[in-house]
């Protein structure tokens, strides 16, 4: 019986992410795809001056724009 009970909940939690909503898959997948932007705009301008700051957040900006995802706050420091 306590073998039964064991496999159970093993198989229980096995099945676990399998029930992920289609919203928090989404979620997921759009964090990702705002990772590559913010990579490809890091690789891209890679200097920490005020410059290079303002020319990454607007590439950041535009790849976000591009795919379809919600901005993000600037980097560039405000003058």
């Amino acid at each position: 019986m306590r073998r039964f009970a064991v496999s159970l909940l093993l198989a229980a939690l096995l099945a676990l992410p399998a029930l992920a909503s289609q919203q928090g898959t989404l979620v997921i997948r759009n964090w990702g795809e705002m990772d590559k932007c913010a990579r490809e705009a890091q690789a891209a301008y890679p200097d920490y001056s005020a410059e290079a700051y303002a020319k990454r957040d607007a590439r950041m900006k535009d790849c976000l724009a591009r795919r379809d995802l919600p901005p993000r706050a600037p980097l560039a420091p405000e003058k």
